[in-house]
């Protein structure tokens, strides 16, 4: 990971919130809900704009701040997003209503392994975005690369884990648990027959695949 200087410098150089997306970021601390760290959501959405994908489907929406910004980052993109959580589900509905996203952003409730078979009525799909169970994202990945198109690309989040992937801790902690599943699906992934990954170490570590 960066070292704290070097994350200082380059939040520094993101654009500064609007009032809304500030207090998306300040609930999701004070409640501990898990989104997506800054530099890496500023980086997602630089790729959606280089992408300008036309059909997003993401796996985690929690209260549906990444969704929001990926649907601001190219006005023509229309997201799929599904969240198992029903408080978070409910979340996300009143925050993309307030952000007056309800015709480009809709909201599956449901576990993405059991609503798998509901989501193809969306697509083809020009991104896959994983954020959610660390444990299921090979599942997830197989599933819905399937629903991707020829030119589609994945990008998963927390593929660093705070660092403890690269430390790979063998303590029996919880964490160190998730950071063993996270390495292996690091692993399956980097040698992937039908895609080409790179993993970057920016926010908590997004890998980004394409097809080979």
């Amino acid at each position: 990971m960066l070292e704290d200087i070097q994350l200082d410098y380059l939040k520094s150089t993101i654009e500064q919130k609007d009032t809304f997306t500030q207090s998306l970021e300040d609930y999701a601390r004070k409640n501990d809900i898990p989104i997506m760290d800054p530099l890496g959501m500023d980086f997602v959405q630089q790729m959606i704009r280089i992408k300008q994908p036309k059909r997003i489907v993401e796996i985690g929406t929690a209260i549906g701040y990444s969704a929001i910004q990926m649907a601001r980052s190219f006005e023509n993109a229309m997201i799929t997003t599904i969240e198992r959580d029903k408080t978070r589900y409910n979340e996300a509905i009143q925050n993309i209503e307030q952000a007056g996203l309800t015709h480009r952003i809709q909201v599956i409730f449901g576990d993405a392994l059991e609503v798998l078979e509901d989501i193809e009525q969306y697509g083809p799909f020009d991104v896959l975005f994983i954020d959610a169970a660390k444990g299921q994202y090979q599942r997830f990945f197989e599933g819905y690369t399937t629903y991707l198109n020829s030119e589609g690309i994945v990008l998963s989040d927390n593929v660093l884990f705070k660092g403890y992937v690269a430390d790979n801790p063998n303590d029996g902690s919880n964490k160190a648990k998730i950071a063993n599943k996270i390495r292996a699906y690091n692993e399956w992934l980097t040698e992937h027959p039908d895609y080409k990954t790179t993993i970057l170490p920016i926010g908590d570590g997004v890998a980004v695949s394409v097809k080979r």
